[in-house]
């Protein structure tokens, strides 16, 4: 029969692993806007890290990232940063910006999102021109 020592035992040790694995930095895949290869139009993108996930619109006109909303923000912390990143991709048309101290993680799947939305902008120009 398990103790309850064990149970304890076990539960702490898969607490310390997901708590370890979401600590876990996050990779950029973001990048400075080249805004010829922009198609206008509202794109969807998504990416998910551990604990962290994003969902985001990014609205595009006049080959310049003109808005980004969060649909979805899911973070064990690091909600802070749900207008902030947006603001600063906007503002340096890029993916890759500083990320919000303390919530880096958070900030940087929002910004790999936001490419994820972008790149989906540059593929359609692609096609088209083909």
């Amino acid at each position: 029969m398990t103790s309850k020592k064990q149970i304890y035992r076990t539960t702490t040790a898969c607490l310390i692993i997901i708590f370890l694995i979401s600590c876990h930095s996050v990779a950029y895949i973001g990048q400075p806007i080249n805004p010829q290869e922009l198609t206008d139009g509202i794109y969807q993108g998504e990416f998910k890290h551990g604990l962290n996930k994003a969902r985001v619109e990014a609205t595009i006109r006049n080959q310049r990232i003109v808005k980004i909303t969060i649909l979805q923000h899911k973070a064990w912390k690091g909600k802070k940063v749900d207008t902030i990143i947006p603001e600063r991709i906007i503002a340096g048309q890029s993916t890759r910006v500083d990320a919000v101290s303390g919530a880096t993680n958070s900030s940087r799947v929002i910004m790999n999102a936001v490419q994820m939305a972008i790149e989906k902008s540059i593929s359609l120009k692609a096609r088209t021109e083909e």
